[in-house]
């Protein structure tokens, strides 16, 4: 196995929504966390926060909120789903990784990280990382900064042993004793009798050193992605342009696409609620042409439904619930399939719909009924550009010739000597196909009702081709050929 350990130092101040610089988190009097602007004026974590204050005299103050801070380590959970299914948190600010599995799906262990790496900077967090081939020996090594990536066992146990003794955490009594034994890195408790280290410091510090070395199992609590995504962020400031919720949403649609890919799901629909500072919400509802799971779609597709809406009111939480979605099809790739040109049919269409409106993008659909008028109906384009184009049938089973272009209402005809007349007589090509059908809707309002019509291709001396009728009231024309 093979961890990739990320730790976030600054998880309690980059989880806030509303912060200025300089700022920094306190727990209990004694600053937890601070930023660069804090720390370049001597503020660091640990001191007092009179301290801080003197060196800082406008530094921004913030309570820690553990809630918050677990809400953003599960929302990196399930963003991380995208580049492996097998992770564990660690609390307060640990997120573990194990890539073992996944190194000849990304090509090695450099390429996840930088992967991982640039995502996190993508959504504003700062980690420090590791990878080891323990869960607790990376951990560790991503607490103390350590930043590299050690394969085998012997290069981690190596660099374990250059550790401050303060880096595990361990209880401030054991602690204190190693200090007063003048035991400072975690290799001087290598070199000492387990057993003696045993009855001085506790059991658990000792068997800790052991499942960082490897030495003894260390199982994780995997985590378990929810069964339905829900997530919401606070925005840093109210936000009067729709434009200006892209960035936002990148971290929630990041957060989507990981969960996705964790549970091996599609997502067909889903929700991006706006909750205005009246406290009134807009939801913005996102269709795709077919099942997605790509972070790239979602956010062009956001941002052509941005484009066009008009803020109500300034916004200031963004919540994204994924409606309607679907068990990935475990079908495999071709051996020599090439990556397609642009964007695809289906996503241009998703673009096109969100540009226009959803009425604006659609196909023309045949419908069960012998009426022409009502043989046709508009339906949704995409399942018509996924479906492969079938063979047409052969000619014995070929319908009666029909016009692409049929007239809104049909058009009465003027009748000379028996002859309908349209630019001059028309000259009937074809023996009557009879149609008389519709006695179910007789009646309702807007409704064709029952038609007995007699249908005749022709054409006029202007070589026009028309299709006509007769029915009881006169000649009517009511399509033409192209």
């Amino acid at each position: 196995m093979l961890w990739l350990a990320l730790h976030f130092p600054l998880l309690p101040l980059e989880a806030l929504p509303l912060r200025q610089s300089p700022s920094a988190v306190v727990s209990r009097g004694r600053v937890l966390a601070c930023d660069r602007q804090a720390a370049e004026a001597g503020v660091k974590s640990g001191q007092k926060l009179s301290t801080a204050l003197g060196l800082q005299p406008g530094l921004a103050v913030f309570e820690r909120e553990a809630v918050r801070e677990n809400g953003a380590l599960e929302s990196l959970a399930c963003w991380a789903g995208r580049f492996t299914p097998t992770l564990s948190l660690a609390p307060p600010n640990t997120l573990l990784l194990e890539i073992g599995g996944c190194l000849r799906l990304f090509g090695g262990v450099e390429p996840i990280v930088d992967a991982v790496l640039a995502g996190c900077a993508e959504q504003c967090y700062s980690p420090t990382w590791a990878v080891a081939p323990t869960a607790l020996g990376g951990r560790w090594l991503a607490q103390a900064g350590a930043g590299a990536i050690y394969r085998e066992p012997a290069a981690m146990q190596a660099a374990l042993a250059g550790l401050p003794c303060a880096v595990p955490g361990w209880p401030a009594e054991a602690q204190s004793r190693l200090a007063s034994f003048g035991l400072k890195h975690l290799g001087d408790l290598q070199a000492l009798p387990a057993a003696g280290l045993r009855r001085r410091i506790g059991s658990e510090p000792v068997d800790d050193l052991l499942r960082a070395r490897g030495e003894l199992p260390d199982p994780q609590q995997p985590f378990v992605f929810p069964e339905s995504f829900a997530i919401e962020i606070e925005l840093p400031a109210r936000v009067e342009h729709a434009e200006a919720l892209a960035f936002a949403g990148q971290r929630l649609f990041a957060a989507l696409a990981g969960w996705l890919h964790g549970r091996q799901l599609l997502v067909r629909a889903c929700t991006l609620q706006l909750k205005h500072d009246d406290g009134s919400l807009t939801a913005l509802v996102l269709r795709f042409a077919e099942p997605a799971a790509d972070e790239g779609r979602f956010l062009r597709l956001l941002r052509e439904h941005l484009a066009r809406l008009h803020l109500a009111a300034p916004v200031e939480v963004l919540r994204l619930l994924a409606d309607e979605v679907e068990n990935k099809p475990g079908a495999s790739a071709h051996l020599f399939d090439a990556a397609p040109v642009g964007e695809g049919a289906l996503a241009c269409l998703e673009r096109l719909r969100a540009r226009l409106g959803e009425a604006a993008v659609q196909v023309l659909g045949e419908k069960a009924d012998y009426r022409p008028e009502c043989a046709s109906v508009h339906r949704d384009a995409a399942p018509d550009v996924a479906q492969p184009k079938r063979s047409p049938p052969p000619a014995a089973a070929m319908p009666p010739r029909r016009p692409l272009w049929l007239l809104p209402a049909p058009l009465p005809l003027v009748e000379r000597a028996g002859q309908p007349h349209w630019h001059g007589p028309l000259k009937l090509l074809s023996r009557a196909e009879r149609l008389e059908s519709g006695w179910w809707d007789e009646g309702e309002i807007a409704a064709a009702g029952d038609v007995r019509r007699d249908y005749f291709v022709a054409r006029n001396p202007q070589g026009q081709w028309a299709w006509v009728f007769r029915d009881a009231q006169g000649w009517y024309l009511h399509g033409l050929f192209s």
